[in-house]
């Protein structure tokens, strides 16, 4: 199951780039988060993020590594914990005097979940995607994001 997103800020490519690929910025863009952090890496391919989030009402923690990299045009973001798997991904090209952001959220369920997801989740998933896309462009467009 996946949702996804294009729209586009008036910021620079390298700067949206260098924002939305440094995963710990999901404290201030992603509305699911609560709190996320580096645990290793130097925020290129292979670094690792420890990530809680609240979806549906529960909290989760996911294990995410980054597995796409390519500055600045390409970043992608793998999630996992017991019962989901999330890949993120971001696809970034320049529109006129801004950035277009192509955001895709791929989401795996394990075990129960598998079953019972596809029946509650894809509407939340819809209106977590909205807020999401909402909070990236007012977070990009304020004048004191770097």
């Amino acid at each position: 199951m996946h949702v996804e997103r294009t729209f586009t800020v008036s910021r620079s490519i390298t700067e949206v780039f260098d924002y939305l690929s440094d995963f710990e910025h999901t404290n201030e863009w992603d509305p699911g988060t609560v709190e996320t952090r580096r645990t290793a890496g130097d925020g290129g391919l292979g670094t690792t993020y420890s990530n809680r989030s609240q979806f549906m009402g529960r909290e989760t923690e996911l294990t995410y590594e980054t597995v796409g990299f390519t500055r600045p045009t390409f970043f992608a973001c793998r999630g996992i914990n017991k019962t989901a798997t999330a890949i993120d991904s971001m696809t970034f090209s320049e529109s006129g005097a801004g950035t277009r952001i192509d955001y895709r959220a791929d989401f795996e369920f394990k075990g129960i979940a598998k079953f019972i997801a596809p029946i509650i989740v894809p509407r939340k998933l819809e209106s977590l995607a909205d807020e999401t896309v909402d909070q990236i462009i007012k977070t990009l467009e304020n004048p004191a994001t770097s």
